[in-house]
């Protein structure tokens, strides 16, 4: 096959595969952006704060079934195959989503709507615990030779397509409908649209093909294997787990958490805050191959201390200097210095997640690690953030939890790579 044939198949199979993080990025944020609605339609309190915080609160709690899903699904596609196993993933939700969207309001249905919400979540979160895993070992398995950060990196990538997408609908509507009948019943349009994409992102993902690494192993491990294994090499799940944290904090700080923080917290307009969110999504989709491919040459290690660093040092400086005087051109600009860290480790993270579990569960263990990241950390950013705003009355406060995840990252890094050399792991699966 031509070079030009095979590019175009190769851009083919990572769209192909990416695709369904588009339906799992594109709803998480548009739960994020319309928590403040989506609390007063399921969560009815006189306070708001606290209505908020249930809402950020099931959206956690969505976020504890990943580890769960990353093990029994994890081990299905260790199993069965990439391809079968991202159709799967795909099914399970794009069923949570639909329930999200026809969810009647607690005005209606009573205790029962934040019920069904809440299983929804479940199922979201079930799936999402394989799908970043299934798609960046999918993604590694098919890149050329010395280019696998730079191929894994689309995979974070694709998400920012969907908050870009998801931006620019949430501004139309702001635009072109009053507050309140946004607030009332219009931010379900969006929820609605996402269902009507669902066939085509099923169509695309039929069209996959399994990867070669996997068809040539001689064996495929049985589920009790493939949870051995993970079992056997519960210290590099940890500490893969320790440097995905600040990838997944700062990613929901700057996307999920950014439009209630302007609304709420900055009182700027909803339109300027989804702007700088819809901004945020194309340098996060620029920068992130950039870290993959800067990682490709110079190694994993270099990058992901540096900008964990720099993360840490720059944290409550940034948001200080936001807060004291918010402003759009405030917001923006911290939120641009963000989308670089995030970008920048994001796109390195990935692909040295895939190299340090063992190759033959490498889909139950990056899911796992990850996993834990996102369901622990990652997706409790807009909880924590506004209950340190809460307690402290610093609005700046949400800095010390961008500031763990950092420390956690430099920790986990230089362990990792100590002397050099990458920590070892326990292969339990026969080739």
């Amino acid at each position: 096959m031509s070079e030009a044939p095979q590019l175009r198949s190769r851009i083919g199979a990572i769209l192909r595969a990416t695709s369904g993080n588009f339906l799992e990025q594109f709803d998480f944020f548009l739960f994020g952006f319309y928590a403040s609605a989506i609390a007063k339609a399921f969560f009815p309190s006189e306070n708001e704060t606290a209505a908020l915080l249930n809402t950020f609160g099931v959206f956690w709690l969505g976020a504890l079934m990943r580890p769960v899903g990353a093990v029994v699904l994890g081990a299905y596609i260790d199993r069965i195959g990439r391809r079968q196993g991202l159709i799967v993933t795909l099914t399970i939700m794009a069923f949570g989503t639909v329930v999200i969207a026809f969810c009647p309001s607690y005005a209606t249905i009573g205790v029962a709507a934040p019920v069904i919400v809440l299983l929804g979540r479940l199922l979201q979160g079930f799936s999402a615990g394989v799908e970043l895993g299934g798609v960046s070992v999918y993604l590694a398995e098919i890149s050329t030779p010395g280019n696998r950060g730079f191929y894994t990196s689309f995979q974070s990538s694709s998400q920012q397509v969907a908050i870009f997408v998801a931006a620019i609908i949430g501004f139309v509507l702001s635009e072109s409908m009053p507050a309140e009948t946004v607030a009332a019943w219009g931010w379900r349009i969006p929820f609605f649209i996402g269902c009507l994409i669902i066939p085509v992102i099923f169509f695309l993902r039929r069209t996959l093909e399994e990867t070669p690494e996997f068809l040539a192993m001689k064996k495929h491990p049985t589920a009790s294997e493939v949870f051995a294994s993970a079992i056997a090499n519960w210290r590099i799940v940890i500490l893969g787990m320790m440097i995905a944290v600040l990838t997944t904090t700062t990613f929901y700080f700057i996307t999920v958490y950014t439009p209630t923080f302007g609304k709420t917290v900055l009182k700027l307009s909803a339109q300027d805050a989804l702007l700088v969110t819809l901004l945020v999504a194309v340098t996060n989709f620029i920068w992130n191959p950039v870290g993959g491919a800067v990682s490709d040459r110079i190694g994993r290690k270099p990058v992901l201390v540096t900008i964990a660093g720099l993360s840490f040092l720059t944290a409550y400086p940034a948001l200080h200097w936001l807060v004291s005087d918010p402003s759009f051109g405030k917001l923006l600009a911290v939120q641009m210095m963000f989308s670089f860290y995030f970008g920048t480790y994001s796109g390195t993270m990935l692909g040295a997640l895939v190299e340090i579990v063992p190759k033959h569960v490498r889909t139950t263990c990056f899911s796992l690690a990850f996993a834990l990241a996102a369901a622990l950390f990652g997706t409790f950013t807009p909880f924590a953030s506004t209950w340190l705003i809460q307690q402290t009355g610093d609005k700046a406060s949400p800095c010390y939890w961008l500031m763990f995840g950092a420390t956690l990252g430099i920790i986990a890094a230089l362990t990792v790579y100590r002397g050099g050399k990458t920590i070892a792991v326990q292969d339990t699966v026969a080739a």
